[in-house]
């Protein structure tokens, strides 16, 4: 999809690796974001309520800072030091419901989603977040 946009609105395509860890991060947030709507609303119908604290309970930064470590060994060198670019940014913002060290980790992880995006690796990038989802729900 992301050459598609490229082409539609006949945008150059920087190159991943250029863009600053949190624009990487704000368009991996979306990407995320996205991911877990799809898969949502594939299980089934239901409730927009239901849909939206699943979402929820996906999204906030505790559950991605848990799903990154459950794959950090799983990541290329190239894919950790755009996570720990990510992470290691000033954020900017304060964390409002969760520690700074989760709001760090789930930076890096948006950073690590919105630069495989670019790349145009979306396999890689699914592939990481349903390791990350049985691993982390396997831990609990």
């Amino acid at each position: 999809m992301e050459e598609s946009i490229r082409r539609e609105f006949e945008l150059t395509g920087q190159r991943p690796g250029s863009l600053a860890p949190h624009s990487l991060a704000y368009l991996g947030d979306v990407v995320y974001e996205l991911v877990i709507r799809s898969v949502i609303v594939e299980k089934g119908d239901t409730s927009a309520k239901k849909m939206n604290l699943e979402a929820v309970g996906l999204a906030r930064a505790s559950a991605q800072a848990k799903l990154v470590l459950a794959i950090r060994d799983e990541l290329t060198e190239e894919e950790a030091d755009v996570f720990r670019r990510g992470r290691n940014a000033n954020p900017g913002t304060k964390a409002r419901h969760s520690s700074m060290s989760e709001y760090r980790l789930a930076t890096g992880f948006e950073a690590l989603i919105g630069w495989l995006y670019l790349k145009g690796d979306v396999d890689r990038l699914l592939h990481l977040i349903h390791l990350g989802w049985e691993r982390s729900r396997n831990e609990t």
